[in-house]
């Protein structure tokens, strides 16, 4: 587990999310914004990378997280709420998000939940809300299996990720939502996730700990996450569902994220991709003890495409592979799946890269017929590696500047690259 005095930001607890303890699969805080805003393109059909990114105040390297007016505040404890470690407050909160439903299109609502520790089942959020933990309030998830339903797939996946049918719904849920904040600071629709702290068991699979899927214009910034799978995860859609529905994530910002996962990535960018992913800034994250630093993933059948990805100012120990592109993740929702729909991946810019006790070099796999285009890498160390250690890579193509150690030959040095 992590040291407290080590990482300051856990002393700014906001939540704590502790898994249920039974064995059904949950991704601990799940978003699924499903948005219609649309994303404009260049000449080559690939969405432009943007000068600036939504959501930023200029001059700073922080969202906005101000707090919206709302017209209706109220406390967690007036919906009978108990903050004792023990009561389930799933009732709470269900009739709590229900009232301030109604307040929607006259000027919104706010829920405050005081210090305390709030044990409680899956509940869904609402537009123009806030969800507002004061200091010391901590959401605990139920272990009673019946507090945490089966529901319809995302009509983008088909059925449910790890499972025939239906999914397993997430502990702070949400469709379709705008104007939404979860704070001591904020997450708005346009979406903003801050002073975040997820802890999940980190033998646990499926716990995600933040995935932004089929999302446009979201911050991620300032958390720490310990989980035994992505700590986020970018998705948008499973093959032909998605390419269908066509909602991909564009404009998020992930910063200032640190954690640990033993099995997976620090941040994993698909491989569920189909509806598209691009225009992606990950920046001064520390990632230790990991399975990955940065992993892009997808597979033939997928179809979309992931463009635009900006990867800089990032801190590695104890990564085993600190940087993955990967193929053939050979997982699908039905038969129906296209084995002609290929992904297009293209710009991928990385630098000022540092990882101390690696593991194994990056492993950097395009695909045939769809090669991973357009990566650039400068200012990229990599210690540890023991000298027999190569990159292994296939299927890709790009330029590197200051890179160590040597990578392979298919990126070509180019002491002009800046990646910028």
């Amino acid at each position: 587990m992590m040291d407290v005095n080590e990482y300051p930001i856990v002393n700014k607890l906001i939540a704590a999310v502790k898994k249920p303890s039974w064995a059904f699969p949950l991704l601990l805080f799940t978003l699924v914004v499903i948005l219609s805003l649309q994303i404009t393109t260049d000449e080559s059909g690939f969405p432009e990378r943007p000068g600036s990114y939504p959501g930023i105040r200029s001059g700073s390297d922080t969202c906005d997280g101000s707090l919206p007016a709302r017209a209706l505040k109220m406390s967690i404890v007036e919906f009978g709420g108990v903050g004792d470690g023990v009561t389930s407050n799933t009732a709470a909160f269900v009739k709590a998000v229900k009232k301030m439903k109604g307040f929607e299109g006259k000027g919104g609502a706010q829920l405050n939940v005081p210090r305390g520790k709030w044990v409680t089942g899956s509940f869904n959020l609402t537009s123009n809300f806030t969800l507002f933990l004061e200091e010391g309030a901590v959401l605990m998830g139920s272990e009673d299996p019946k507090e945490w339903p089966i529901i319809e797939p995302l009509p983008s996946y088909g059925r449910g990720r790890e499972r025939l049918g239906g999914r397993h719904i997430s502990l702070i849920h949400g469709d379709g939502l705008t104007s939404v904040v979860i704070t001591e600071s904020s997450l708005c629709c346009n979406v903003v996730i801050k002073d975040m702290t997820i802890l999940a068991p980190l033998n646990a699979p499926n716990t995600d700990g933040i995935d932004p899927d089929s999302c446009t214009n979201v911050c991620i910034e300032d958390c720490y996450i310990e989980s035994g799978d992505d700590l986020v995860a970018v998705k948008s859609g499973w093959d032909q569902y998605g390419t269908s529905m066509a909602r991909p994530s564009s404009n998020i910002i992930i910063r200032r994220v640190s954690g640990t996962t033993p099995t997976c990535s620090g941040v994993g960018i698909g491989s569920e991709m189909s509806g598209g992913i691009s225009n992606i800034l990950v920046e001064n994250l520390h990632i230790r003890n990991s399975a990955a630093g940065i992993r892009i993933k997808t597979d033939k059948g997928r179809g979309g495409y992931i463009v635009n990805i900006t990867i800089t100012n990032i801190t590695m120990e104890k990564v085993k592979v600190p940087l993955r592109f990967s193929r053939g993740a050979d997982d699908h929702p039905d038969n129906r799946w296209d084995p002609k729909a290929l992904p297009k991946i293209k710009g991928i810019f990385i630098s000022n890269v540092v990882s101390f006790d690696t593991r194994k070099a990056p492993m950097l796999l395009g695909m045939e017929g769809a090669p991973f285009e357009g990566i650039c890498m400068k200012n990229v160390s990599l210690f540890g590696l023991p000298a027999t250690a190569r990159w292994n890579c296939e299927h890709i193509s790009g330029f590197v500047n200051g890179v160590l150690p040597a990578p392979c030959p298919l990126l070509q040095r180019n002491a002009s690259v800046t990646c910028a």
